[in-house]
Parts: structure tokens; C-alpha cells; sequence
């Protein structure tokens, strides 16, 4: 990818993502913009990978290896507390590119796989509603599992916090994995009823490279992917591994697109697909394909695609018409909920999402 491309990736991440919400990643990845050295080590990326969490999740790596290096200070998930200063660039440069070979090979063999826990609590009123229209029971397939612990989402507990101070709960009383979300409700909109308990009949998850959470190599990298400065995230993802550790679902190897029908077909019952924050990873051509295969399963089995994607990745497929639910550029994605009738999709928007589960704001239906 050229140099000046890359750039710009890195720029706006940093402007978009990051601001407001991670200062160390919105600072590292703000001067690599301006680094040609240090944004060129993105050029090892395989064709489309080319991104900056991947710069920021091999980084991390690095210093997971190597935690007793000053670097190391700035880095909260391996104890450190300084924040920003004048010298967090100077040390961040210096320590990755004196390990440029091990930092080119990690980006030129990983993918960023981010598997964010905290947005079941995002996905779980989208499922909670198919599975409510399905008249029960459903099985769950996420495409671009990762690890897979969203699979787990109906054993997790949740709280969410209404703006006008109402407390909603959900999922069992007692869980190892707790979630807190706020969430607003958009004028005319009314708080969704959530049921306690989801039973799923089965689950799987399909990806192209699945986390097996037994390695403690993969582990690691998983871990490296969430946000140096945001530990809680870290503990989190540990408390839902050692949970999934107890329940390992399916994960099967494959093409979100092309192996879609082989994994939807080892699933039994009403069919839920989950997708989230997958769809920016595809082609516009092969996301109108994941549709379109979506649309070909529903016309033989009962089947709802819950999705938690940007508009503009995908959903404007089955949702053309929805000029405010934006693109990425609030950083906000949406909530989304497709069944398909005699053929032809219906679609449901139901919230805008922060990108890491902090946060929805509920929508007129």
C-alpha cells in the first residue's frame, strides 16, 4: 500500500477512533502519520490489513515481550501510570523500530482481532428480539468470531443504565461476566424490554483465523489487541476466556462468505448470524455477497442477521434510506436487525453504538 495511504489510515484513526477515548493510541498513532519510518512498517501488511490498530496491537506485543523497558511506563495493561508526555513518542519510536524485523513479521502474519466482550451487551437486545420473533429458541453463528466469546453473550449478566436513571437487568443473577452499558433513548424512543434469560439450542463461530484461548501465544496477541491504556477491557477479556473455558463452542476455519452455508447447515433450528464490526473488513463487492448468502439461507430456514456494523459497511444494503444513522465518521455504529420475507429483507434499525460497548442510544421503532 502506498506510504501516503497508510498515512491517512493512521491519521484518521487517530482523529476518529481514538480521540476522546484513548489518548495514548490518538498520540502514537498522530505522530506515525508524520513518521515515514514508523508508518512504513505498515506496508508488510497482507493485502487490506493495512491498519493502525495492527500498528498499535504489534506495539503492544512487543512490550507485553519485553515489559521491564521504559516504554513500558505508558503502557497501564503492564502496570504502568504515566500518561502522555514528551517523551512517550521518543521511546515509542526507538523501541519499535530497533525491533523493526520482529514488528514487520508480527504485521505481516496477524490480523487485528479484536474480541470485544463488552458489546454483547449491544448485541444481546438484537438476539433477545429475533429470538422472541422466532418463538423461542435459536441457534447463534457468529461470522468473524475471533475467539468467540461473544458465543457466550446468553451467560453473561448485564446491566444497562437508563439516562433518566431507571436501572434495566438481564441474563442470570448470578455470572462470572458482568456488563455495564448507559443507555439513552433518542427522542420518541422507549427503553426495549429485555428478557431475563436467552436459551440458545446451539452455537458456533466461523473465521478465517480462529483464537484458540488454549495457546497462550494466541492469548496474547488477543490480549495485545485491546488498547494498551484501557486495562479494564484486558480483565474482562481474561474473566470471559476463563468462562468460555468451561463451554468452548465450535469454531470453525472459513470464508465469511464462501463457507457461510457448510457453518450455517451445522447448526440446527431458527438460525441468528451475528456479525460485529466485521463488515469494514470486507470489499463493498463481498459484502453485498455476505448479503446476498444471507439472503439464499433465509429462503430455507427461519434466519435474522444481528448486526453491529457502521452504516455505510454494509448495512445500507437492507437499509438504504437512512441518511442519519451517518457513516464512521461519529465513531458510532448501529444496532441492526434483518429477516427476510418472500425474499425481501426486512430491516430494522435499533441503536447507535459506541465502539466498545460503553455506550447506545436506543431508537424510535
Amino acid at each position: 500500500m502506498d506510504l501516503d495511504r497508510i498515512k491517512e489510515i493512521l491519521r484518521t484513526f487517530a482523529e476518529v477512533e481514538a480521540r476522546g477515548v484513548s489518548p495514548l493510541y490518538e498520540h502514537l498513532a498522530l505522530q506515525a502519520a508524520s513518521d515515514d519510518d514508523v508508518a512504513g512498517l505498515l506496508a508488510s501488511a497482507r493485502d487490506g490489513e493495512a491498519r493502525a490498530t495492527l500498528l498499535m496491537a504489534t506495539a503492544h506485543r512487543l512490550v507485553q515481550a519485553d515489559p521491564i523497558h521504559p516504554l513500558s511506563r505508558y503502557y497501564p495493561s503492564l502496570g504502568g501510570f504515566d500518561g502522555v508526555d514528551s517523551e512517550t513518542w521518543p521511546l515509542f519510536r526507538s523501541f519499535l523500530l530497533e525491533r523493526a524485523d520482529k514488528a514487520r513479521a508480527l504485521i505481516a502474519s496477524r490480523y487485528t482481532q479484536t474480541n470485544e466482550v463488552r458489546r454483547a451487551a449491544l448485541l444481546y437486545p438484537g438476539v433477545a428480539r429475533a429470538a422472541k420473533e422466532a418463538g423461542g429458541k435459536v441457534s447463534l453463528l457468529e461470522v468473524g468470531c475471533s475467539a468467540g466469546l461473544l458465543l457466550g453473550l446468553d451467560r453473561f449478566g448485564y446491566r444497562y443504565q437508563c439516562d433518566g436513571g431507571e436501572q434495566l437487568t438481564a441474563g442470570p443473577a448470578k455470572s462470572a461476566v458482568g456488563l455495564h452499558c448507559a443507555l439513552d433513548l433518542a427522542p420518541g424512543a422507549v427503553a426495549p424490554k429485555l428478557p431475563k434469560k436467552l436459551s440458545l439450542l446451539d452455537r458456533a463461530g466461523l473465521d478465517r483465523a480462529p483464537v484458540d484461548l488454549s495457546d497462550e501465544d494466541e492469548l496474547a496477541w488477543l490480549e495485545a489487541c485491546v488498547w494498551a491504556d484501557q486495562p479494564d477491557r484486558i480483565r474482562l477479556l481474561r474473566t470471559a476466556a476463563a468462562e468460555q473455558a468451561k463451554h468452548r463452542p465450535a469454531l470453525i476455519t472459513g470464508d465469511g462468505v464462501d463457507d457461510l452455508p457448510a457453518a450455517a447447515a451445522s447448526l440446527e433450528g431458527p438460525l441468528v448470524v451475528l456479525t460485529s464490526h466485521v463488515l469494514a473488513y470486507f470489499t463493498a463487492e463481498k459484502r453485498a455477497a455476505f448479503v446476498s448468502a444471507l439472503a439464499e439461507l433465509a429462503a430455507s430456514r427461519p434466519l435474522w442477521w444481528v448486526s453491529e456494523e457502521f452504516y455505510g459497511a454494509g448495512l445500507e444494503v437492507v437499509l438504504p434510506d437512512r441518511p442519519d444513522l451517518a457513516g464512521a465518521e461519529d465513531g458510532l455504529a448501529t444496532l441492526g436487525v434483518v429477516r427476510w420475507e418472500g425474499g425481501k429483507p426486512e430491516a430494522h434499525a435499533l441503536a447507535r453504538t459506541a465502539p466498545h460497548g460503553q455506550r447506545m442510544t436506543w431508537l424510535p421503532l
